[in-house]
């Protein structure tokens, strides 16, 4: 191959991959959405799942507390779950 095949490879790959990243953008960037913290199922949250966890998907148990999910803007403290209430910022649970 020579460099300007190397080149337009290259440049191909970079433009799939921005491509790809407007597919997945955030929830967050998908609309008015917040943080809401112990409303997600286990392994369902975006993030911050307490410490030795790595982000999303990384709850251990349901409605966890330290463990957030995108939610529609103003509707986080009115979901329901078994274990209470919704809340913007993170409960003990």
């Amino acid at each position: 191959m020579n460099t300007k095949s190397i080149a337009s490879l290259a440049g191909l790959a970079l433009s799939a991959g921005v491509t790809a990243g407007l597919a997945t953008a955030p929830a967050a960037a998908q609309g008015a959405k917040e943080k809401c913290y112990g409303v997600s199922l286990a392994g369902e949250n975006d993030c911050a799942a307490g410490p030795g966890t790595s982000c999303a998907g990384t709850s251990t148990r349901d409605y966890q507390g330290n463990a957030w999910t995108y939610v529609d803007k103003g509707t986080c403290t009115s979901i329901e779950t078994p274990k209470g209430k919704g809340s913007l910022t993170p409960i003990d649970r």
